[in-house]
């Protein structure tokens, strides 16, 4: 939650501040011999400088933490899956005077810069997203990533890459991009450092299949292109520009006419959740919620409808009560 974005600004801003009375002091530099930022204990554990020693880079008083797990730098990626957007995290909003505003769209993202990370100081503390910060996992927070969302991040210096969920918002530093988790960023190989040099990726709906199904089909990149060509119309709801393909062996035939597509799920349990999560919300929908199978992709729908504009009143009414975009197709 912000509270805690704001916290890991503050914590930067204050020992920039300190090191900065330092390097203007008279006192002559220290002539102890260099260390390196990390290395391994015969037990296995990384030593790392403490926080605010004015190495490492991490927001003040954080650091590592007291026990770390062995072997979290085999930890596995995070594993992308198409998911709704968060009630909450997902709205422009304003720190130290700066607005932010969160992509919402299906549109390409990549950028370069500055990457730090976060650990024990956060830890098990609430996220923007709600979700309580885990350092062990592989997650970041990004200023205006969807969240939740993916991202390949790569380490510039080294070529190394992992695969993050953005559930969380900052940092909120004109020279910081994003922000790692403990584990994200000991993966990437800047731990010892405490930031370095990132590019950072969004995983588009396209690109999540293709690493859950090892490439999607030509049918299925057709219904992703649908998907992501697609604009807010006057009512807020978005509209898409094409009609929605009709798959060849699709278990159940939808009948023609006008759909609010809710989700996109990559693992048939997350659309199950979703229909199940929705049904709670939202007992007096006047169509039914059903999951249409596609080559590997599960698409929640709603409908039919007898014209676009009923679609679009309802999805309207949808995104007032849940904060789940809707997306009109139309089924020949």
């Amino acid at each position: 939650m912000r509270s805690s974005y704001l916290s890991r600004y503050a914590a930067w801003v204050t020992l920039t501040s300190v090191l900065i009375l330092a390097g203007c002091s008279t006192t002559p530099p220290s002539t102890a011999p260099a260390t390196k930022p990390a290395s391994s204990s015969s037990s296995g554990k990384l030593v790392l400088p403490p926080a605010g020693s004015g190495r490492g880079g991490y927001y003040k008083d954080d650091g590592p933490g007291d026990d770390i797990p062995a072997g979290l730098e085999n930890t596995p990626d995070a594993t992308p899956d198409i998911e709704p957007y968060a009630k909450t995290g997902n709205k422009p909003y304003v720190v130290f005077g700066k607005t932010y505003t969160p992509l919402v769209d299906n549109k390409p993202f990549k950028q370069r810069g500055t990457g730090s990370w976060y650990g024990k100081k956060f830890h098990n503390k609430r996220t923007s997203s709600g979700e309580l910060y885990d350092m062990y996992k592989m997650s970041a927070a990004h200023p205006t990533l969807p969240i939740p969302s993916y991202a390949r991040v790569t380490n510039l210096s080294n070529g190394k890459s992992v695969i993050v969920r953005i559930n969380d918002r900052g940092p909120f530093h004109s020279s910081r991009i994003i922000d790692l988790s403990y584990t994200a960023a000991l993966k990437l190989g800047y731990i010892g450092h405490g930031s370095t040099e990132l590019e950072v990726e969004r995983l588009l709906p396209a690109d999540i299949i293709a690493i859950n199904k090892n490439g999607p089909t030509a049918n299925s990149k057709a219904i992703m292109a649908t998907v992501a060509n697609t604009a807010p119309s006057d009512s807020g709801v978005a509209t898409s520009v094409a009609t929605l393909p009709t798959p060849p062996s699709q278990p159940a035939e939808l009948a023609s006419g006008f759909y609010l597509q809710l989700g996109a799920y990559a693992q048939q349990a997350n659309a199950d959740a979703a229909q199940q999560r929705l049904q709670q919300q939202l007992p007096d929908l006047s169509a039914p919620l059903n999951i249409s199978p596609n080559n590997g992709v599960y698409r929640l729908y709603v409908g039919p409808f007898s014209s676009r504009s009923e679609a679009e009143n309802t999805g309207l009414q949808i995104r007032q009560r849940t904060d789940v975009a809707a997306i009109v197709v139309q089924k020949l």
